[in-house]
């Protein structure tokens, strides 16, 4: 069944893979060339192949996620409410368009263990559906169990031990298969506008306290 969603859902475009170059030189600013990633849910791991970093791991639930890793990833398929990693052992966590597939409970659960993997003062680096300009075509996806907004992620995160860093309450288009034009360059150029037009996905980097 999860499969079959990743397949459907979220079907491979080469479009991404330049988007995600460009997104992938604006997150390395905040991720030291010699710290250990994980990345939650990690797909067409578009983003973990393209990041510098000492140690990079990706998990997911999709074997198949695993055959678009670099040989340098260490992959782990499972479920992230199960990740079995060294208390502490984490500097930076990334999750693109993820935590909204999980209820309170899972929630709760989650976040629990992720306390525990990551360092003091570690980074969390999460891009999210933002429902307060995306409530339109937010329950398209029939797998979305949770609505955040930039109001309401902030707020959970700071209960769970976080501190917000940064905040992008509006960072890019909703969606890979939105109209718009795909390209290395202009995804550059979009990251640096003051006010980022037809943007419905939020960014929140927040460090652990």
């Amino acid at each position: 069944m999860k499969n079959e969603y990743f397949k459907n859902r979220f079907k491979f475009n080469n479009d991404r893979k330049a988007v995600w170059k460009a997104l992938t030189e604006f997150f390395q600013n905040e991720i030291p060339a010699n710290s250990t990633i994980l990345e939650l849910g990690a797909g067409y791991c578009d983003f973990i192949n393209g990041i510098n970093a000492k140690r990079k791991i990706a998990v997911d639930v999709i074997p198949d996620s695993k055959m678009y890793c670099n040989s340098d990833i260490e992959f782990i398929c499972c479920n992230v409410l199960e990740i079995s990693l060294v208390a502490e052992s984490v500097d930076v966590v990334f999750a693109s368009n993820f935590l909204e597939h999980f209820n309170d409970t899972e929630l709760n659960l989650l976040f629990q263990n992720l306390t525990k993997i990551i360092k003091p003062s570690g980074k969390l680096i999460l891009m999210q559906p933002n429902y307060f300009y995306a409530y339109r075509e937010y329950w398209d996806d029939y797998t979305h169990k949770k609505a955040f907004s930039h109001f309401s992620i902030c707020d959970f995160l700071q209960n769970n031990g976080f501190i917000i860093q940064k905040l992008y309450k509006r960072f890019i288009p909703f969606s890979f298969y939105s109209n718009l034009p795909k390209s290395y360059w202009l995804t550059k150029f979009y990251l640096m506008l003051p006010y980022k037009f037809f943007a419905k996905q939020m960014c929140v980097i927040a460090l652990k306290k």
